[in-house]
């Protein structure tokens, strides 16, 4: 049996109250098991679309999870640092994170689980993942080897310490050297494979900084405080300057290549065990490097800088 309980510290609704507090529970899952009694305000049952009060204590009870059936496979990993507790992992451009449908094997998760045993915390499918990056991102990955470790990096995310710093080329000219951008995100409404900014969202906060400029496209860094499905493409399609290269929020005129030009480049962290500070940092890799040379080249900027 898993076990959580925290106190309320602001008025919404139960279940999303639950995924925003437990990061290891979805939505859909805290909705779930809401209906089937595993999660109590107050000691007493109640309803997915319950708003308890501040200071209510909200208690969740969920089976252990089912044995991992997901196959080891020897796939070749990028590690840019692994101990007893945590492995930390450069996903390259086109490997999803972890089985789903339409992807059932060659994942990062079924290299990992061949390479060392993983966290149980998330199930069968996600075993060891305290966070993703969509198939098309590139960049660093923190991965939880036990239990242990998964508590301690996913109460990191929650209580928003870690450093995850992405790189990007995006669509247009900045009028400002650097902002933030605060719009929750959800579902789009009128098609469910995408997210949107919608008034009644998950809050999600990112903070851009632009790091060299070539007319018609920007290099920016994007950090995120708060890590939502498709955060940054979303955010940066709201404020109209889209990743380039991106399928689902951007235009259809956009530089070549095989998805979005985004990539994770720092990491960082608490140990779980330690408590020692540890941060990592991922080069682009070199088809974007050459895209970010061409149009240095095009905008009459040195072509030597490393990103």
């Amino acid at each position: 049996m898993q076990t959580h309980e925290f106190t309320v510290t602001e008025t919404a609704r139960l279940d999303k109250l639950v995924a925003e507090t437990v990061t290891t529970i979805s939505r859909s899952q805290a909705k779930g098991a809401i209906e089937a009694g595993q999660i109590t305000v107050d000691g007493q049952p109640a309803k997915p679309k319950d708003k308890p009060a501040v200071g209510a204590t909200i208690h969740i009870e969920l089976p252990a999870p089912q044995p991992l059936d997901v196959t080891p496979e020897n796939i070749p990993l990028d590690i840019v640092y692994e101990d007893d507790d945590v492995i930390v992992v450069n996903k390259p451009q086109g490997m999803v994170v972890h089985p789903a449908p339409g992807h059932p094997n060659h994942t990062l998760v079924n290299a990992l689980l061949y390479h060392s045993p993983l966290s149980s915390i998330n199930g069968t499918l996600r075993p060891g993942i305290v966070h993703r990056i969509d198939k098309d991102t590139s960049g660093l990955l923190m991965v939880a080897k036990n239990d242990h470790a998964h508590q301690s990096l996913s109460a990191q995310l929650q209580a928003k310490t870690n450093l995850r710093e992405y790189v990007a080329i995006v669509h247009g000219n900045f009028k400002e050297e650097e902002g933030v951008i605060r719009a929750p995100l959800g579902r789009a409404p009128k098609d469910r494979k995408k997210q949107a900014v919608v008034a009644d969202g998950r809050p999600a906060v990112t903070h851009f900084r632009v790091l060299e400029r070539y007319g018609n496209y920007t290099l920016v860094s994007c950090r995120l405080e708060t890590g939502r499905t498709h955060q940054i493409r979303v955010h940066m399609a709201y404020i109209n300057h889209p990743v380039a290269g991106d399928p689902l929020y951007g235009p259809k005129k956009t530089l070549k290549g095989e998805g979005q030009f985004l990539h994770a480049r720092e990491l960082g962290f608490v140990h779980p065990t330690t408590g020692e500070q540890l941060d990592f940092t991922a080069p682009v890799p070199p088809h974007f490097m050459a895209v970010v040379n061409k149009l240095r080249h095009e905008a009459g900027l040195p072509v030597d800088k490393v990103i």
